[in-house]
């Protein structure tokens, strides 16, 4: 994916495992609040974030060059 925003899909797995605990976690609430649903979208999400920490999804930052509005471009 060089030349994009788009990063690498390890770090999309954990992106998308995040997701998935505040999916759960927002339906919880809306259905009750069933809190021991929601604690355990919560341990999805900590789960997403040590995920997040082993695929160093910091470093995945993929920078191009900068780009020229098109009003100030002629």
């Amino acid at each position: 994916m060089a030349g994009s925003h788009g990063g690498s899909p390890k770090s999309w797995l954990a992106v998308i495992i995040i997701l998935i605990g505040f999916a759960i976690g927002g339906v919880a609430l809306c259905i009750g609040p069933n809190w021991a649903l929601f604690w355990g979208g919560a341990g999805v999400i900590a789960v997403g974030g040590v995920v997040a920490l082993v695929v160093d999804i910091f470093s995945d930052v993929i920078v191009d060059a900068p780009r020229v509005p098109l009003d100030q471009g002629n």
